[in-house]
């Protein structure tokens, strides 16, 4: 069999399976979010957008437009190399100051996307501190899982959210180091994880605690330091990670903690060493986005005003969704086939566009539509959204079927 017979057969066998990726072809117009064009074979259409992790509408925020433009007119459009080689510019400088500031630490680094700062720093701590182990929690994301297995350490999988499970595993460890890597919230169910009883018995045991809030940094706490910050415990947490490609509206990723935390990352850490640095005016305006949320409250209560209101019209529609205490919105289908099939039927027929989330992402079984509001959805967003899943529910009677 030929190298191209190979890949042909297992993207056959994907599409049979309902698990292959079909990607919509949007584009997105300042001032307009959440409405975006849809491009295609037929021609071009305007959809309402529900599934972005631009949680918050920031990039399409005036400041952080403007900051954006003005990066461009003072620094040009690339950062010109890696942070080592001629890539550090005054606006990651400030930018990371930032960030510390955001999480109340003492140093932040920057890295080109959440992912990168994931599979870099578990990859590197798990790498280079002699015989640690690293206490993953079950459902943590792909990035985290890619760095601790390229790290090639020791390695536990404690069950999601279970803290028992948590302390049994760390005591069985003993006195090696340990690094517990774990969400604040989980994307695709929208759970928050228990992060008070987790750093409790972090604290028990002397390892070292590792969030990830890329799903909550802009959206929780006064100034949008994520769930940590909101429950006033960021200042427990060893080592925060986040992303400004979701609430912030730009892009990137990184990490803070101790100045020696951040150092060591920067100084062994491959895939921050030896990667272009982020543009200028990215960080530019990223650091616009992050102290604008860290005075305005509008967006975070408006959010959570179309939340409400989303699950309130769902849940009277008898639309079953599942229950968070997160922004997240998961609508279950079960079945990769029907997941599709719905995405498609609310994008043809409504202008709605949401994307199945099959396997991989989800495993098998847990097919679901994964709503995300915004403060930018108006409540007529919402009305046709819930009027077009309750005739799609009726029409094909799927609350039959995926019960």
């Amino acid at each position: 069999m030929s190298l191209e017979q190979f890949f042909q057969n297992a993207l056959d066998q994907l599409k049979s399976e309902g698990n292959y990726r079909y990607f919509a072809e949007l584009e997105r117009a300042a001032g307009s979010f959440p409405t975006a064009t849809k491009h295609d074979a037929d021609g071009t259409r305007d959809v309402t957008v529900w599934c972005s992790n631009d949680y918050l509408g920031m990039g399409q925020h005036p400041t952080v437009i403007n900051a954006m433009k003005d990066g461009v007119d003072r620094c040009g459009t690339g950062a010109g190399g890696t942070r080592n080689i001629s890539g550090t510019n005054h606006d990651h400088l400030l930018l990371e100051a930032e960030l510390a500031d955001l999480h109340g630490k003492d140093a932040a680094l920057l890295f080109t996307s959440g992912y990168v700062s994931n599979w870099t720093t578990l990859g590197t701590l798990g790498a280079k501190i002699p015989n640690v182990v690293i206490l993953s929690d079950a459902g943590n994301h792909a990035s985290m899982i890619e760095g601790i297995r390229h790290a090639k350490c020791d390695r536990m999988i404690w069950n999601h959210n279970d803290v028992d499970d948590l302390d049994a595993k760390l005591a069985a460890c003993g006195d090696r180091p340990k690094i517990v890597a774990f969400e604040s919230i989980y994307s695709m169910d929208g759970d928050i994880a228990p992060i008070e009883a987790i750093l409790d018995v972090c604290e028990k045991h002397g390892a070292m605690s590792y969030i990830d809030e890329v799903h909550a940094v802009g959206m929780y706490g006064p100034r949008g330091g994520g769930v940590s910050e909101q429950l006033g415990l960021a200042h427990r947490v060893d080592l925060i990670e986040g992303t400004l490609g979701k609430a912030f509206g730009c892009v990137g990723g990184y990490i803070t903690g101790s100045h020696a935390l951040c150092d060591f990352i920067r100084s062994f850490g491959s895939g921050f060493i030896f990667t272009t640095a982020l543009p200028p005016a990215v960080a530019a305006a990223a650091r616009a986005s992050i102290r604008h949320l860290k005075d305005s409250g509008v967006e975070r209560t408006g959010q959570k005003a179309q939340v409400a209101k989303l699950r309130a019209a769902l849940d009277q529609a008898g639309i079953p969704h599942m229950a968070n205490d997160s922004h997240i919105v998961p609508v279950m289908i079960k079945d990769p086939v029907k997941c599709r099939m719905i995405s498609e039927y609310l994008m043809d027929q409504y202008g709605i566009y949401v994307q199945p989330i099959n396997y991989p992402t989800v495993p098998k079984g847990t097919e679901r539509l994964r709503f995300t509001p915004t403060p930018l959805h108006s409540d007529a967003d919402i009305a046709h959204l819930v009027g077009a899943l309750s005739a799609l529910w009726s029409q094909c009677a799927l609350s039959r079927a995926v019960a």
